[in-house]
């Protein structure tokens, strides 16, 4: 096993730690975390259902975290972690921070905006592109969503 594999193993299960919490208030389970020189400087889950925001996903508030730590917009060294592939909102939200390198855990047939159904983050027509990984953690992943919405669900 790789250094990078190992790294990613561990912030991937920060990543997964965060989409617990948000299964545990009622929010879809998606966590993300933003790492700068192997620190944590962003953190982020789901929202929109506590905050009443659509535009609280776990990547945005990971980004913004991030940026006001490192008192900067652009995140040029800087790689995100998510359980979930990115939508399209969050996809471009990773290209206009300019964020080097995105780590995800399972696809999302139904939305995702990384390689699934679009593919944003490395489109040549756009003045950024990162590097990608996928599948990292992608069964514990999966089995976060798969688990959450079977119990969301049950009839009471």
């Amino acid at each position: 096993m790789t250094d990078e594999t190992k790294t990613d193993l561990y912030f991937m299960n920060e990543a997964i730690v965060l989409a617990k919490e948000a299964a545990s208030l009622g929010e879809i389970p998606i966590g993300a975390i933003v790492i700068f020189k192997e620190h944590i400087v962003g953190k982020g889950y789901n929202r929109r259902e506590i905050d009443f925001d659509p535009l609280a996903h776990a990547e945005l508030l990971a980004i913004k975290q991030a940026s006001q730590h490192l008192n900067s917009w652009r995140l040029l060294d800087c790689t995100l972690y998510v359980t979930v592939e990115p939508c399209p909102m969050c996809a471009g939200a990773l290209v206009n921070a300019r964020v080097k390198r995105l780590v995800f855990g399972c696809k999302d047939l139904k939305a995702g905006a990384v390689d699934s159904l679009f593919h944003i983050c490395n489109d040549p027509r756009l003045n950024h592109r990162l590097a990608i990984t996928a599948g990292v953690e992608e069964e514990a992943c999966a089995n976060l969503l798969k688990n959450f919405f079977k119990e969301l669900r049950k009839p009471n």
